[in-house]
């Protein structure tokens, strides 16, 4: 027997680079459509999240008035796997190839091809948004991004190269290591170009204190990142660390959090 969670679509987006296909699961709100719109919270790797965002919002958004958590469309970029990762998102979250040495983590393992972030980030904006609404009601103005890992790295990038893409941007544990390079130099083209944001954004990055002690540096390299972040005038950026959790267990309570944020 198939189990489904309430509520939801599935289906199949072509995108025009690499044959590449995306697996689309949507959730939208059993409730009267708000006048504006419902608020859209866009996943990344969406195979290993959606089931969680979405009973996280069904469940706070009943009683807003108490959580703060207002009922919203959730939608979940995966791909045609039943995993919860796939090895394209290697091309579609980076800038360039790594930055550091990764002989150790794939050994004779040949290295996914890397520096599709822009194609993405294109296919994201010109054909994925367009068809979500087109068939969703969606307030275009409470847009949130939601990434992790490598998916925080590219939450950064499209927050440095296209800022008024979404009005919120979480960025959890993002793999800043992996092309630091590319992503600092982004980083300080934003910051000193004085990005005239029309309205206030906010930025959410976090990781697990476990984290600490991965030889990528992942919390001095977020905590640094998220400091010279402050001085953006409209940009809330915020960082926060999760007791007792590592690169993955931090999930969970990144939702709570960005929920709070996005849907208040």
């Amino acid at each position: 027997m198939h189990v489904t969670i309430p509520n939801t679509q599935r289906f199949n987006v072509e995108a025009d680079y690499r044959n590449r296909s995306f697996q689309i699961d949507v959730y939208q709100p059993n409730l009267p459509v708000p006048d504006e719109g419902f608020p859209v919270i866009y996943l990344l790797d969406g195979n290993s999240t959606f089931s969680t965002v979405v009973d996280a919002v069904r469940l706070q958004s009943r009683r807003p008035e108490r959580t703060e958590v207002h009922p919203a469309v959730v939608v979940a970029i995966g791909y045609p796997t039943e995993e919860p990762f796939a090895t394209e998102r290697f091309y579609d979250y980076t800038l360039t190839e790594p930055d550091f040495d990764v002989t150790k983590k794939w050994g004779d393992r040949e290295l996914p091809a890397h520096g599709g972030a822009e194609e993405f980030l294109a296919f994201i904006e010109n054909d994925l948004k367009p068809l979500i609404e087109s068939k969703y009601s969606i307030n275009k103005q409470k847009q949130t991004i939601f990434g992790h890992s490598l998916g925080g790295l590219f939450v950064l990038h499209t927050l440095f190269t296209n800022s008024q893409a979404f009005q919120t941007y979480i960025a959890g544990s993002p793999s800043i290591h992996w092309n630091q390079t590319a992503i600092l130099k982004e980083r300080e083209q934003f910051i000193n170009t004085k990005p005239k944001l029309d309205k206030t954004v906010s930025l959410l990055v976090a990781a697990g204190e476990m984290e600490g002690n991965h030889a990528s540096y992942m919390l001095d390299n977020a905590k640094q990142l998220t400091e010279e972040l402050k001085a953006v005038p409209n940009l809330e950026a915020a960082f926060q660390i999760y007791d007792n959790e590592n690169h993955i267990s931090v999930l969970p309570r990144l939702i709570n959090q960005s929920l709070k944020i996005a849907l208040k």
